[in-house]
C-alpha cells in the first residue's frame, strides 16, 4: 500500500497513527489534506532502526555527546528534532531546518517499517486539533469504513512521544 502513494492507519506506542511514504510528495499531501494540517508544521518519521532515517539527517553536525543522548533513548518513545540534510523534502521539515525522527521499540511500527523497507511518516490519526483515534473503530469513524488500516495493538504509552530538539536541548512536547 505505501508504495502506491496511499495513506494508512497503524498502531503506534500510544494511539493509532497515520502514515505514508515520506519520499512521496503526493502521499504526504494526501495525508496533510486528510488531517487538515499545514505543511509548515513538518512531520515525524518513525523507523525500525537508525539506518532507515540516515538519509534525512545531517549527522556531521551532531556532537558525540548529542549522539550518545539520542541512542540512549532509542529505540523508544522519544522523537528528536535533528539537523536535516539539505535535500530532505520540505514536506517533511516544514518551515524548519530540522527533521523529527523516532526509532521505535513498538513491534507494530518495527514490522511496518521493515516490511516497507524504510521509515514511514507518523502523525496521530485524527483531524488536526481533534481527539486522536485509539481504536480501529475510531479510525473508521473519522476517515471512513474503507480506510486502509494495519491491524494490531497500540502500545502501553499513555501519551504521544516526547519531542526533544537535540540542537538546543529544549523539550518541545512533554505530556
Amino acid at each position: 500500500m505505501l508504495h502506491n502513494d496511499d495513506v494508512i492507519a497503524y498502531p503506534t506506542e500510544s494511539m493509532f497513527g497515520l502514515g505514508c511514504d515520506p519520499n512521496s510528495k503526493k502521499a504526504v499531501k494526501k495525508l496533510l489534506n486528510l488531517k487538515n494540517r499545514s505543511i509548515e508544521k513538518g512531520l515525524i518519521l518513525v523507523a525500525s532502526d537508525f539506518d532507515q532515517i540516515k538519509m534525512y539527517v545531517n549527522e556531521n553536525i551532531l556532537s558525540n555527546k548529542q549522539k550518545k543522548k539520542i541512542f540512549f533513548h532509542w529505540p523508544g518513545p522519544f522523537t528528536f528534532l535533528l539537523p536535516a540534510k539539505p535535500n530532505t523534502p520540505y514536506w517533511l521539515t516544514g518551515k524548519f531546518n530540522t527533521v523529527a525522527v523516532r526509532v521505535s521499540a513498538h513491534f507494530e511500527i518495527i514490522k511496518l517499517c521493515n516490511a516497507f523497507g524504510q521509515a514511514v511518516v507518523s502523525t496521530s490519526a485524527n483531524i488536526s486539533n481533534m481527539t486522536p483515534c485509539f481504536t480501529s473503530e475510531e479510525v473508521f469513524k473519522c476517515f471512513g469504513k474503507d480506510f486502509p488500516l494495519l491491524n494490531g495493538k497500540i502500545g502501553n504509552e499513555k501519551n504521544p512521544s516526547k519531542i526533544i530538539n537535540i540542537i538546543n536541548g529544549k523539550l518541545i512536547r512533554y505530556v
